[in-house]
């Protein structure tokens, strides 16, 4: 892609507040003078806002954030700009009840806001949990302002008796090991100590490294960010460098629209395919996609991805943990891999001013256990999987490289519950009519229904059926997973159940066909009779009646558009709005 660099000099945004000696001027530039600012920083350098996302009851942004925002700093003073932290909203997937991704939207809108409201002429997007990513940048994307992304990066592997331990996978494997009665309650809080031994994010290809991935993949972040540990010190020498980048971004006037194009949301695609990243890429990138303007839809990624091969041998797909994929070479690993392959549009534009392929065509893989070859990958298949049917009219995904490959093709009788507190009733219930054959349903959890998507799909299976040594069955619901589970799961069925999908009127008995080679999610009921199920069908969930809980169930959009609310599609630009005073 040809990008051609604006003029430089030229008159800023920022110099809309601090430009002049009229009164309104010197009323905005004396007031931020009393942190102890000289005079000439206001003569039309670039205004870099740094949104930080560093909270305490977001441990994935940890204290470590603080670091880098200092480093970050440094750089933009070195590259002569003028660093200004803004905290921002910080929606963290650990603690937020009912769900993040209820306040993923909030966020972004925060962020828009902030950004746009105040005399700012570019962003460092300081990331790292779950929602950060991508409410920042769909945040920065609807205001369309030299943005560039620095993520936390990731903890440290963990260990418990000799064993990888990766945060969240184990945490889901060991819960299902106490109900099976492979493991004592003493041993899985023992182990609890090995799951985050150090800041960061979540070491497996969870969503928070996905995330940091697909940024990566996009454009939007140097090349090399995605992998570097949290507490690596060249973790903090990729913030500085970003600092000092993202100077010259505004003065070129590089913004996210000239690098979020179709292309590049195809790339991500395939990179997140190769990699076998999180099913939550799926709504976090076509919500970005929809703030940019992109045309880009759920088929694309079964059109992008389908016939990548995944060669992270990562959990939850694989064995290692982020760790290692740094030290094998990271992401311009893969993305030189995708390239050689005929997979990457190698002229797509990223935040360096270069072309993705400049960036990586000339780096090297230090272990093949890590990154594979071609033709030696976890799943010759991997990406996202859409499945469509009467079952799933507007679509629903799975991860190829996470499922059980005798269960990708199958036929079972449905086990409903009618939403998650159904759920936890029933599951533990000897008496429950279920073994492994059967297909678990679950309702209500999309993003009105929960409210607000919550990561539930994968359903822990019945005790009894884990007794048997199994470990696996097909669960299929309107929610999400957490990145870092595993298993055969199909998620986000669209339209939701709680907006009067087909999901909401399966019956226990009902028999349910998965053929994921064909795409195919179908309810073996007639079509008559399926009408007349919706007919008399009238929703169960909550209605909220104030407060941002109803805002977002009034305006949230369904999975397959990417849960966004609807008045936030598109790009609303960065216009100075009219003075204060």
């Amino acid at each position: 892609m040809t990008f051609k660099p604006a003029e430089w000099p030229r008159k800023l945004r920022s110099q809309e507040w601090y430009g002049g000696n009229s009164r309104d001027t010197i009323y905005h530039r004396g007031w931020l003078k009393n942190q102890g600012h000289p005079h000439d920083l206001f003569d039309g350098r670039p205004i870099i806002g740094i949104l930080n996302t560093w909270a305490e009851l977001t441990p994935c942004n940890g204290h470590h954030v603080k670091e880098l925002v200092e480093k970050v700093k440094a750089g933009v003073w070195e590259a002569g700009g003028f660093p200004v932290e803004v905290p921002v909203f910080s929606a963290s997937e650990n603690t937020f009840r009912p769900s993040a991704m209820m306040f993923r939207n909030l966020a972004a809108l925060a962020v828009e806001e902030t950004i746009r409201g105040q005399p700012i002429d570019g962003c460092v997007l300081m990331v790292g949990c779950d929602k950060t990513t991508p409410s920042l940048i769909m945040g920065a994307a609807s205001v369309d302002l030299p943005s560039i992304v620095v993520t936390g990066g990731p903890m440290l592997n963990g260990y418990y008796k000799g064993e990888r331990v990766g945060s969240g996978t184990h945490l889901w494997k060991f819960s299902e090991m106490v109900k099976a009665g492979e493991m004592t309650q003493e041993e899985f809080l023992e182990a609890e100590a090995s799951m985050s031994r150090s800041t960061g994010t979540c070491n497996t290809m969870g969503t928070a490294s996905t995330m940091a991935s697909m940024a990566e993949a996009l454009g939007m972040a140097l090349s090399g960010n995605a992998a570097i540990p949290a507490v690596d010190s060249r973790r903090r020498v990729m913030a500085q460098l970003s600092g000092r980048r993202i100077v010259q971004m505004v003065k070129d006037d590089l913004k996210p629209s000239d690098i979020m194009t179709k292309q590049a949301f195809e790339n991500a695609v395939r990179t997140n395919g190769a990699i076998g990243g999180s099913t939550n890429a799926v709504v976090h990138l076509l919500a970005m996609a929809g703030r940019t303007g992109v045309d880009f839809t759920l088929d694309d990624f079964d059109r992008c991805g389908r016939d990548i091969e995944t060669i992270v041998n990562l959990m939850p797909s694989g064995e290692y943990l982020m760790e290692e994929f740094f030290y094998a070479g990271g992401l311009p690993v893969v993305l030189k891999r995708l390239g050689e392959g005929g997979k990457l549009h190698k002229d797509a534009l990223t935040v360096s001013g270069q072309t993705i392929w400049d960036e990586v065509k000339d780096v090297q893989n230090h272990n093949e256990d890590v990154i594979r070859p071609v033709g030696k990958g976890l799943t010759q298949q991997g990406g996202i999987a859409v499945l469509r049917g009467n079952l799933a009219p507007k679509g629903a995904v799975l991860k190829p490289s996470a499922a059980s490959k005798h269960l990708l093709t199958h036929k079972g009788r449905a086990v409903v519950f009618e939403d998650i507190d159904d759920y936890k009733a029933k599951i533990n219930d000897e008496a429950l009519d279920i073994d492994e054959t059967c297909v678990m349903v679950l309702k209500n959890c999309g993003p009105k229904g929960y409210p607000g998507m919550a990561e539930v799909g994968n359903m822990g299976l019945p005790p009894k059926v884990l007794k048997k040594g199994i470990t696996d069955m097909v669960r299929i619901s309107d929610a999400r997973m957490s990145g870092t589970a595993y298993g055969t799961v199909i998620l986000h069925t669209s339209p939701e159940a709680a907006a009067g999908g087909p999901l909401a009127v399966v019956q226990n008995g009902d028999m349910i066909e998965v053929d994921v080679p064909n795409r195919r999610l179908h309810l073996d009921i007639s079509d008559a009779e399926l009408a007349r199920r919706l007919e008399a069908w009238k929703p169960t969930h909550e209605q909220p009646a104030s407060g941002y809980a109803w805002l977002h169930n009034a305006h949230v959009e369904g999975a397959d558009t990417g849960a966004d609310l609807s008045f936030l599609k598109g790009c609303r630009g960065n216009a100075v709005g009219k003075d204060s005073h």
